[in-house]
């Protein structure tokens, strides 16, 4: 089965939960500027957290993109899963994440986010674009 066909499935079965997600840069010390932005948009159906969007903009090639559990609602924190990206400074990406319960709780507090990583030299570590998961 698919992602959309599962999607459309879930809808039809209810208890879903939607979520968006603005992937943009952070500001870097030293004055550099990192370009590009994009959205996505998810719906967690359990512990499934199916993800789909897009990117543009970067100034050279996306390598991965991770979904991260913050410490707290909008801090920094480590990464729980990989999903796989295009490597071009534009794309799009679709994935299905399991989740663990502790993992879902942190999704419903707004401290999971999607960070789009690039080559180095793009950003510091890599880490290009960045969006929380919001209702």
């Amino acid at each position: 089965m698919t992602s959309i066909e599962w999607i459309a499935a879930a809808q039809a079965q209810g208890g879903l939960e939607k979520y968006s997600v603005r992937l943009e840069w952070v500001p870097i010390a030293g004055g550099e500027q990192v370009t590009g932005k994009g959205a996505a948009t998810a719906t967690l159906s359990g512990k499934a957290l199916a993800i789909s969007g897009s990117f543009e903009g970067l100034g050279g090639p996306a390598t991965i993109m991770r979904v991260h559990q913050g410490i707290a609602k909008g801090a920094r924190g480590k990464a729980v899963s990989d999903i796989q990206v295009p490597k071009a400074a534009s794309g799009t990406f679709m994935a299905t994440v399991t989740l663990t319960d502790e993992q879902v709780a942190a999704l419903r507090q707004g401290k999971l986010y999607l960070q789009l990583h690039g080559e180095k030299g793009l950003a510091p570590d890599g880490a290009n674009l960045w969006g929380w998961f919001l209702r």
